[in-house]
């Protein structure tokens, strides 16, 4: 670390501030202009520039004393801690979360950056929670960190904020490409004939199981991407390129779907319904999903599209106790129209190229966070400085 850096607390960088949530009693308190930003709103976006709730003038105006301005740093520190994100607009957090109006001599991006590396210290600070952790705003301002001068902050920030700029640019992008397909889609569909089928006859449908978790010679040092619905809710288009879990050999023989191919439509079918995603990798999965093997015929990316349009329906063919879930011989019998043979054609040669895109995107994406994840506690902590790199 340069002798230049200093040890400083959270506290002396800026103005601390914890949020508050107004009655939820009183409707005239939501529904505005003012993001009103909680854990879930903190998804790995570095700029929070919009939030599944907001204010309202009337709730902003109970909360004027918590209102963050454009660049305050955000931290998550009840329950689900070290979730950071910097607003772009005046702004509220609920109780949550703890943030820092920056001073002059910070730099909001180096701090949001040095804030994503402070897990030992949330931890050590955590307390006072028997069910679950909570970081105070006194032991929040409490935890010293390592500044340096401004100018080598904002070098830092600009170097890191460059990989996650593309990164977003790169979610952005895709976010269009998949509008554009569904939007192929629906004109397809509304404006073509073609013939009924049920999706029994045109795909083939496959589930999963979990081998035995007490068992270890079916997961200790397995190589075979075994998947999970989880692996697909933070996914942010429906493209699988990796799971959380690896299976063995003697693990993938207890699965009787066996091992499915690159291409293959997974959907979660319970808790909850409605996760999506083509898999790029060879997958096993296990009893939380329907997957659908699609052919050249009827295309895996139609498919998807044909699962979300038909979402209302899937759902009401759901039934369960614990749970709501689509069972397999629920859904085969569902009606779908299979467009002429020309018109799929002309379909797939303008949407495959979308989706190859929407792939080739979210690989450079893990390529330059993976840069990013390098980078980061070496600069963070001085051991890498920016003119080196």
């Amino acid at each position: 670390m340069g002798n230049n850096w200093k040890s400083r607390k959270i506290g002396e960088l800026g103005k601390v501030v914890t949020g508050k949530t107004p009655s939820t009693r009183d409707l005239d308190n939501f529904e505005g202009n003012f993001p009103f930003i909680t854990i879930p709103d903190l998804n790995g976006r570095v700029f929070i520039d919009y939030s599944d709730r907001t204010l309202s003038d009337v709730g902003a105006g109970k909360m004027k004393s918590l209102l963050l301005p454009q660049n305050s740093v955000m931290m998550s520190c009840i329950a689900t801690i070290g979730k950071c994100g910097i607003t772009t607009k005046p702004s509220f957090t609920n109780q949550q979360l703890n943030s820092v109006i920056c001073g002059e001599d910070i730099n909001p991006l180096f701090l949001y950056y040095t804030f994503t590396q402070l897990g030992y210290e949330l931890e050590a600070a955590g307390g006072g929670g028997s069910v679950y952790t909570n970081v105070s705003k006194t032991r929040f301002s409490n935890i010293e960190i390592s500044v340096p001068p401004l100018a080598e902050q904002r070098a830092i920030a600009g170097m890191l904020g460059a990989l996650d700029d593309k990164i977003e640019l790169n979610r952005r992008m895709n976010a269009t490409l998949e509008a554009m397909a569904r939007a192929v889609f629906k004109k397809l569909t509304n404006d073509e004939g073609g013939e009924e089928k049920t999706i029994g006859e045109v795909v083939t449908i496959a589930g999963g199981s979990t081998p035995s978790t007490t068992n270890q010679t079916f997961w200790n040092n397995g190589n075979i991407h075994w998947a999970t619905p989880k692996d697909l809710a933070p996914l942010h288009s429906p493209i699988l390129l990796d799971t959380n879990s690896r299976i063995t050999e003697r693990g993938l023989k207890e699965i009787s779907s066996g091992l499915l191919t690159e291409g293959t439509v997974l959907f979660s079918s319970r808790a909850p319904i409605g996760y999506l995603a083509i898999s790029q990798i060879p997958v096993a999965i296990n009893q939380g999903f329907i997957a659908i093997k699609c052919t050249q015929e009827m295309p895996n990316y139609f498919i998807v599209n044909w699962i979300k349009e038909n979402m209302d329906e899937i759902i009401g063919r759901a039934n369960g106790t614990t749970f709501l879930e689509i069972s397999k011989s629920n859904f085969k019998p569902m009606t779908i129209t299979v467009p002429p043979f020309e018109k799929m054609k002309t379909y797939t040669e303008v949407v495959e190229p979308m989706y190859q895109k929407i792939v080739a995107n979210l690989k450079e994406s893990r390529t330059l966070a993976s840069l990013r994840d390098s980078l980061l506690p070496r600069l963070m902590s001085g051991e890498v400085r920016v003119k080196e790199t």
